[in-house]
């Protein structure tokens, strides 16, 4: 069964064996809770009444003790079951929506906040998880002792037991309106605090920028404004909830005045004994953490239950690009002519891509250029199958990207995009990012040794490596800061070349580089590109000459195709671009 799509209690039924035994030692808890109030009913009695002599007194005290000893020890049992469920119930859940997540597609990656997915995971999941072990524990000891305590007690004396149970409805009516108001105000405060949440992790992320810009007490002055905002809805929150604990306190106190009274008259009527009266205040004492407790498990359950629904949000999405009915999971391997027929792409009314037809060869080196904005990003997306076309499809070997099993695809399918994302890993597993785990070599060598070296020395990134104390061991700060641009970009190229992909892609990839180091990428590079399908975008005519065909994208359509040559012989953007890079040149020459 897919975790992603079941209900709630069924990731707790799927350790029903462990709920029954920690029912099992509530109700051993509550059950022998529930004994010792006889015992002491029968020694004051028995003491009032002289029945007991020292022998007897003393089996009573025993039997009282060893009573007292195994409540307590069902009572560390129950605990340790019950929030042991919870902990197994709180990773089977965060392991469903990782995993789902990982099966989201790029469009729902920009619409969600990451602030919010990192909540939900955190706050949220924290909220469902009291709600399932306290509410477990909690609940099953307010179910089973509260009728077992009213039971016992409408033996003993039901005038009495009556009198006490007029609480009940008071505080029935008090719970069902703090309810309603606790849901509410908890689901703002939530929101406010992934709001939090997404400042921070953009602020951090984008640290260069705030620090480029001088902004950082303007940023200060926002998030102090986003704090407060929580810290009042918080309040709000607060204010609803903390009345809750001494209401309960206060509904119990009263509980005890209506013994008192009640009781305390038919003790001197004669109709109750001393023992039976001590008995009944027992009972009142055993129910007053089933009475505070209710109203904080109810909180819980409020809590629990806005956090599950928000936890849903994730797993009840689903992905626009993913494996259909049209699947063939017998394709494997990803070979062949990359076709597009008649291909649109429309997003919220505007046309991104518009008819484009293509046929490229297999074996073909493709270049894109354009100018910015053209649809070239889109382009790739399409052939990696990160976004499907609006009208029209694309076909690798005849078959539609759709009949192959996303997995098989872009396993085939290296790709080197611009902004390369580098993981807090070493240099060595962020190139070696796409191999399967089982590869790696043994002992103290770095996983994927011989593809990590060859494909970093393609991208001319070894020797830079080499200097470094750790080498390719040397840790990666987070999103690989501590590289350079062009050492980033050429390790998103190693990344690429690493898979050994029957279709390489690379999107820009030397924007970040100067002449002189990409002419010596490219001097490894070319046997590489010219031994499989290989598409490469970029604004660099030194680049796109090389290329065996040369496309250029304008407004989603292709405007030009051709070859170097014959592009720079025809009035339009090629050509352009290359006059003005020439002159670029010349300048920098003439200025060195």
């Amino acid at each position: 069964m897919d975790l992603a799509t079941i209900p709630l209690k069924h990731y707790v039924l799927r350790y029903r064996r462990r709920a029954v035994f920690g029912f099992l030692s509530v109700l051993g808890a509550v059950g022998l809770g529930l004994a010792v109030p006889f015992l002491l009913r029968e020694t004051i009695d028995g003491l009032q009444e002289a029945r007991l002599d020292t022998a007897g007194l003393s089996r009573l005290l025993a039997v009282f003790l060893g009573a007292s000893v195994l409540a307590s020890l069902f009572s560390i049992l129950m605990r340790r079951i019950l929030l042991g469920l919870a902990q197994r119930v709180e990773y089977d859940i965060r392991e469903a929506v990782f995993d789902h997540l990982t099966r989201m597609d790029y469009g729902f990656f920009q619409r969600e906040r990451t602030g919010d997915i990192m909540t939900k995971m955190s706050s949220d999941l924290f909220s469902v998880k009291e709600m399932v072990g306290q509410g477990l524990l909690q609940g099953s000891r307010i179910l089973i002792g509260f009728p077992l305590a009213f039971g016992i007690m409408f033996t003993l004396n039901v005038r009495l037991a009556l009198t006490i149970m007029a609480i009940i409805p008071v505080i029935s009516v008090v719970f069902f309106l703090i309810i309603r108001m606790i849901r509410k105000r908890y689901d703002a405060a939530q929101e406010q605090f992934s709001a939090i949440s997404n400042f921070c992790q953009e602020n951090f992320g984008g640290f260069r920028t705030v620090k480029g810009f001088g902004i950082e007490d303007r940023m200060k002055d926002r998030f102090r404004d986003l704090n407060e905002s929580y810290i009042d809805l918080s309040m709000r929150l607060t204010r609803v909830e903390e009345p809750v604990w001494p209401f309960m306190v206060f509904m119990f106190g009263m509980g005890t005045l209506l013994l008192l009274l009640a009781g305390g008259r038919l003790v001197i009527e004669g109709s109750l004994t001393l023992g039976e009266f001590v008995q009944f205040n027992q009972y009142l004492l055993f129910l007053q953490w089933p009475m505070l407790a209710l109203g904080w498990t109810s909180n819980l359950f409020q809590r629990g239950i806005a956090s599950w629904r928000r936890i849903r949000t994730i797993l009840d999405a689903r992905p626009d690009i993913r494996d259909g009915d049209t699947v063939d999971p017998s394709l494997t391997s990803v070979g062949g002519d990359i076709v597009l027929e008649q291909v649109d792409v429309s997003v919220e009314g505007r046309t991104l891509i518009d008819g484009i037809s293509l046929t490229i060869p297999s074996g073909q080196v493709l270049g894109v250029t354009g100018p910015t904005g053209g649809g070239k990003t889109l382009f790739i997306s399409l052939i990696c199958r990160l976004m499907d076309p609006t009208r029209g499809r694309v076909m690798i070997g005849a078959r539609d990207l759709k009949e192959y099993p996303l997995a098989a695809l872009r396993a085939r399918i290296g790709l080197a995009p611009q902004e390369a994302f580098l993981f807090s890993d070493t240099l060595a597993n962020n190139i070696a990012l796409g191999l399967a785990d089982d590869a790696g070599a043994g002992g103290n060598q770095q996983p994927h040794e011989d593809k990590v070296l060859w494909a970093a020395g393609i991208a001319h990134l070894r020797d830079d490596v080499e200097r470094f104390p750790q080498k390719f061991s040397t840790m990666l700060g987070e999103r690989g800061v501590t590289l350079s641009g062009g050492q980033r970009q050429r390790t998103a190229i190693s990344r690429a070349l690493a898979l050994d992909p029957s279709i390489l892609i690379l999107d820009d990839v030397f924007s970040a580089v100067d002449t002189q180091t990409e002419a010596k990428i490219l001097g490894g590079l070319l046997p590489v590109l010219q031994s499989r399908t290989a598409i490469v975008v970029s604004h660099r005519v030194s680049t796109l000459k090389h290329a065996d065909r040369i496309i250029v994208l304008d407004q989603g359509r292709v405007v030009q195709d051709g070859t170097h040559a014959e592009l720079v012989a025809q009035p339009g953007y090629y050509r352009d671009q290359d006059e003005m890079q020439r002159l670029e040149a010349r300048l920098e020459d003439g200025a060195s």
